[in-house]
C-alpha cells in the first residue's frame, strides 16, 4: 500500500478490532495520557432495540466517515462518524417477529458492501444505502441436509483478496452441524474452499475419530473469529470443542481438530500447521477469541508470532510460519474418568510461560469462607480433573478466563493486555433419559432442556436464564425452543408435538405424553446445567479478585503489570474486580481504553505502561463490546456499544457513545 492509504488507514477502524491481524492497536495520538482526563460525550446513539435481557457485543467499524454497527434486535445502522446521527437502518427481522436475544460482534466491508450474519444466513448490503443486494444460506455445502440444522455466525469473517473466510457457531449437544471452515468466493457467491475441522476419510486427523464422526458429529467449529497474515497468506483460526461438549464416550480418541488452532492457507485452506489445546475435551475449553498477529523478540532479533489466549487463562506463543512454541511447553498426565464409557486422553499440553493471567485452582485457602464445606463435597484439582457425577469445580469458569473480546497487543512495546474472568462453576455429570418411541413431556424436558436451564428450570441467569415463573405466551416460546435464543440452539428438529409438548411443561406444568417421538440424542450422559460456584448473596464463591487486566511482556513472558478489574456498585470494595466481556483496544500515544465490566456500567483509560485510571465514564447500560477509535474530520473519537445484558445487577441497552476532546 503507499503512503497516502495507509495513513487514511490509520484514521478509520476498517475490520473488526481494527485490522485482519487482531491486535486492536490505533496510530492515532490525539487524545494522550496528559489530555485523556478531559474526554466528553461527543455523540450518542439510542437504537431503541433494547428489551429485558438483550446485549450489544458489537465492535463496530467505521470506513470513509461512516460507523456501521448492530442493534440488540440485529438491525444494522449506518451512522455519520462525527454526529451519530443514522444514514440508514436494516432490519432482516420478520415484521411480527417477537424480539430474541441475539449476538453479533460485527460486520464486514468489502467493495462497497456490507456484510453480515443473521441466522443461517449471511446477508450483503450496499453500504450506501442500506439495500440488500444478496445473502448466503449457511446451512448450504456442508454434507448435511440443511433442514433443521442449527447454525449462526456471531462473529464476522476474514477478507483475503476476494474470498471471505468465515466459520460459525453450532449446538453444544447432539445434533450439531459440522464446523467446517470455509471461504465463499465473494463475486459468485459460491464456496472456493472448505477445511473439514472433523476429516473426511483420506485426511490428516480422521483416525482421532470414530470412522463415520464426520458423516454425524458436530462441533470443532470457528466461533470466535479469526486473523489474517495478508503478507504471508496465512489464516489463523481457532475452534472450538466437539459436540457434546462434557460426555465424549461416543467420541474416542484425541478429536482431531477440535479445540485447536489451525494455520491455513487462505488461497486454498490446505492445513500449513496445526496445535491442539486440549485432546478429547470434556470441560468445554473452546477456543473463545481470535488469535493476535504479534512480534517477539528473541536473541536480539523479532520473529513475527501468534498468541493465544485460552479460557483456562493460559497464553501460547507460536512462530506464525512454523507452529514453534515460543515459551516451553510441559506435557502432563491427566488421570482417567470414573464416567462410565468415557477414555480421555492420558497426556495434555500446557506452557511454562507466561505464568496463567488466571488462578488455576479453588482451594480452601482461596474460596468464600461460608463455601469450604460445600467445596468438600466437590472435585476440586487442576485444569484437566475430570467431570464425575459428584460435581467438578471448573476454574476459571466456563467463561474463561479470556472471553470473546481477547487480548490487544502494542507493536511499540511488545506489552499484551488480556482481561479475565475468576468466577468458578460446577461440572456435574447426571444420567439421561433413555430414548424412547413415546416420552412425557417432563423427560424431553430433561433431555434438551436441563443441560443448560438445570433440573429444576433455575439456570444460571442471564447467561442460561430461569424458566421458574416464565411470563410468555406459548406461542412466543414455542417460536423461541424452534429457532433458539442467543447462546440456545434451534430445536425445530425435534418436531412440533415436542416443541408443544415442552412448551406446556415449561408453562404451565402440564406433561403430556408424546407418542412416536424419536431422540437423536442417545448420549447416557448430560450434565445438571451450567451452575456457579457462588455464595448466598450470588457473588462469585472465591477470594477477589473476579476480574482482572493483565499487560504481559511478550519478549520475557513476564507479567508487567496486572490489577483487580471492575467493581460491584453495591459493595464498599471497589477492589473486588468483575466478570467483564468485550476487549480492549491500545494507543500509539499510551493508553488503553476499554469497557467490558458486567456491573459498574464505566469505561475506563488506563497508562498502558503502568495500569494507572487516568480516566473513566458511566455508560447507559454496561459496555460489554469492544471499543473502536478513529479520527473524523480532524478529531479522534472512541466509541462504544452500551448494551448491558449479561448481569441482573446492571440493565440491558441498545445505545453507541462516542468520546471525544472538547
Amino acid at each position: 500500500m503507499d503512503l497516502l492509504t495507509l495513513a487514511l488507514l490509520a484514521q478509520m477502524w476498517p475490520v473488526y478490532h481494527g485490522g485482519p491481524d487482531n491486535i486492536k492497536y490505533s496510530k492515532l495520538t490525539q487524545i494522550t495520557p496528559a489530555n485523556v482526563a478531559k474526554l466528553k460525550v461527543a455523540w450518542r446513539y439510542d437504537s431503541g432495540d433494547e428489551f429485558q435481557g438483550s446485549e450489544i457485543q458489537c465492535n463496530p467499524i467505521v470506513v470513509n466517515g461512516v460507523l456501521y454497527g448492530t442493534t440488540p434486535k440485529l438491525r444494522v445502522v449506518a451512522l455519520d462518524a462525527g454526529t451519530g446521527k443514522e444514514i440508514w437502518s436494516f432490519d432482516p427481522n420478520p415484521a411480527d417477529a417477537k424480539p430474541r436475544k441475539r449476538r453479533n460482534r460485527s460486520v464486514t466491508h468489502w467493495n462497497g458492501q456490507i456484510i453480515f450474519g443473521y441466522d443461517y444466513w449471511l446477508i450483503r448490503l450496499d453500504a450506501k444505502t442500506g439495500k440488500e443486494v444478496g445473502r448466503i444460506d449457511l446451512r448450504q455445502g456442508l454434507g448435511r441436509e440443511p433442514e433443521g440444522m442449527f447454525l449462526s455466525t456471531t462473529s464476522p469473517g476474514i477478507i483475503y483478496q476476494d474470498l471471505l473466510i468465515i466459520g460459525h457457531l453450532t449446538s453444544e449437544d447432539l445434533p450439531a452441524a459440522p464446523g467446517d471452515i470455509r471461504a465463499f468466493d465473494l463475486k459468485t457467491g459460491k464456496i472456493a474452499w472448505t477445511f473439514h475441522t472433523i476429516p473426511y476419510p483420506g485426511e490428516l486427523g480422521h483416525d482421532t475419530w470414530p470412522k463415520d464422526a464426520w458423516k454425524e458429529f458436530g462441533g470443532a467449529n470457528n466461533w470466535a473469529g479469526m486473523a489474517l497474515d495478508e503478507k504471508r497468506g496465512i489464516v489463523f483460526v481457532p475452534t472450538g470443542s466437539s459436540s457434546f461438549d462434557f460426555y465424549g464416550a461416543n467420541r474416542p480418541g484425541d478429536n482431531l481438530f477440535a479445540n485447536s488452532l489451525l494455520a491455513l492457507d487462505a488461497k486454498t485452506g490446505k492445513r500449513i500447521w496445526h496445535f491442539q489445546f486440549v485432546k478429547h475435551d470434556v470441560w468445554d475449553r473452546d477456543l473463545p477469541t481470535p488469535p493476535s498477529l504479534v512480534q517477539v523478540k528473541r536473541n536480539g532479533k523479532l520473529i513475527d508470532a501468534v498468541a493465544q489466549p485460552t479460557k483456562s487463562g493460559h497464553l501460547f506463543v507460536f512462530n506464525r510460519e512454523t507452529g514453534e512454541s515460543l515459551f516451553p511447553l510441559e506435557t502432563r498426565e491427566v488421570p482417567p474418568s470414573e464416567v462410565d464409557g468415557e477414555i480421555l486422553s492420558k497426556t495434555q499440553v500446557l506452557p511454562l510461560k507466561p505464568a496463567p493471567f488466571a488462578r488455576q485452582m479453588l482451594t480452601p485457602e482461596n474460596v468464600h469462607p461460608s463455601l469450604v464445606q460445600k467445596l468438600k463435597l466437590l472435585r476440586s484439582g487442576d485444569q484437566f480433573t475430570p467431570p464425575s457425577f459428584e460435581g467438578t469445580i471448573i476454574f476459571p469458569g466456563f467463561d474463561g478466563g479470556a472471553e470473546w473480546g481477547g487480548a490487544t497487543f502494542d507493536p511499540e512495546t511488545r506489552l499484551l493486555y488480556v482481561n479475565a474472568n475468576e468466577m468458578p462453576w460446577i461440572l456435574r455429570i447426571i444420567p439421561r433419559k433413555k430414548p424412547r418411541p413415546t416420552m412425557t413431556a417432563a423427560e424431553l424436558y430433561a433431555v434438551n432442556c436441563a443441560n443448560c436451564h438445570g433440573v429444576d428450570g433455575s439456570g444460571s441467569p442471564p447467561q442460561f436464564p430461569s424458566l421458574v415463573g416464565l411470563k410468555s405466551s406459548e406461542k412466543d416460546t414455542a417460536e423461541i425452543i424452534r429457532k433458539g435464543n442467543g447462546r440456545m440452539p434451534a430445536f425445530s428438529h425435534l418436531g412440533e408435538d415436542v416443541v408443544s409438548a415442552v412448551t406446556k411443561y415449561i408453562l404451565h406444568h402440564e406433561n403430556p405424553t408424546v407418542q412416536g417421538q424419536v431422540q437423536r440424542n442417545s448420549l447416557k450422559y448430560g450434565t445438571d446445567g451450567y451452575n456457579k460456584f457462588q455464595d448466598e448473596k450470588g457473588f462469585p464463591g472465591v477470594k477477589p479478585p473476579w476480574g482482572t487486566l493483565t499487560a504481559i511482556d511478550l519478549d520475557s513472558g513476564e507479567f508487567k503489570w496486572r490489577i483487580p478489574f471492575g467493581e460491584y456498585p453495591d459493595l464498599e470494595d471497589k477492589t473486588t474486580g468483575s466478570e467483564n466481556y468485550g476487549g480492549s483496544v491500545v494507543t500509539k500515544s499510551g493508553l488503553l481504553f476499554i469497557a467490558a465490566t458486567n456491573h459498574d456500567r464505566k469505561i475506563r483509560a488506563f497508562d498502558k505502561k503502568t495500569g494507572k485510571l487516568l480516566w473513566s465514564a458511566e455508560l447507559p447500560a454496561s459496555g460489554n463490546a469492544t471499543p473502536a477509535v478513529y479520527e473524523h474530520k480532524g478529531k479522534q473519537y472512541l466509541v462504544i456499544a452500551a448494551g448491558g445484558g449479561k448481569s441482573d445487577r446492571s440493565p440491558s441497552g441498545g445505545s453507541y457513545v462516542a468520546f471525544a476532546l472538547p
